[in-house]
């Protein structure tokens, strides 16, 4: 489900945007300016939200650029294994997520964590 869609040239750090499906975060942008007969272009630097995989590519100004819905929630850790179990502190959901292995190594059971739901994905982001 996107939430907005967007020019390029709308679009600024930290805006979360999709590409090929997959949620990415803009970490530096650069917009040109119109040329006699062409239009602006954006080049547009971003890292992944739940890959950290990196993107840099070129498009026209007048381009759209989908913004996806983010979700971000508290829960608490039951237990850790491949992947760590948490219940949601608002639903009591419990679910097993992916954890980057810096976070993992901080994590311990009954801690505290933020996660985000991206369409769908879910990762936890940070130890609270």
């Amino acid at each position: 489900m996107v939430l907005k869609i967007i020019n390029a040239t709308e679009a600024r750090v930290g805006t979360n945007i999709l590409i090929d499906n997959n949620p990415f975060t803009i970490k530096k942008i650069d917009i040109s300016k119109t040329g006699k007969h062409g239009h602006s272009k954006a080049r547009v630097e971003a890292v992944g939200i739940i890959s950290d995989q990196k993107k840099v590519f070129v498009i026209p100004g007048h381009d759209k650029l989908e913004i996806p819905l983010v979700n971000k929630n508290k829960g608490q850790v039951l237990s850790m294994g491949d992947k760590v179990n948490i219940m949601d502190l608002e639903s009591f959901e419990t679910m097993d997520i992916d954890c980057p292995e810096a976070i993992k190594s901080e994590l311990q059971e009954n801690s505290n964590v933020e996660y985000w739901d991206v369409e769908g994905q879910k990762i936890i982001k940070r130890k609270l």
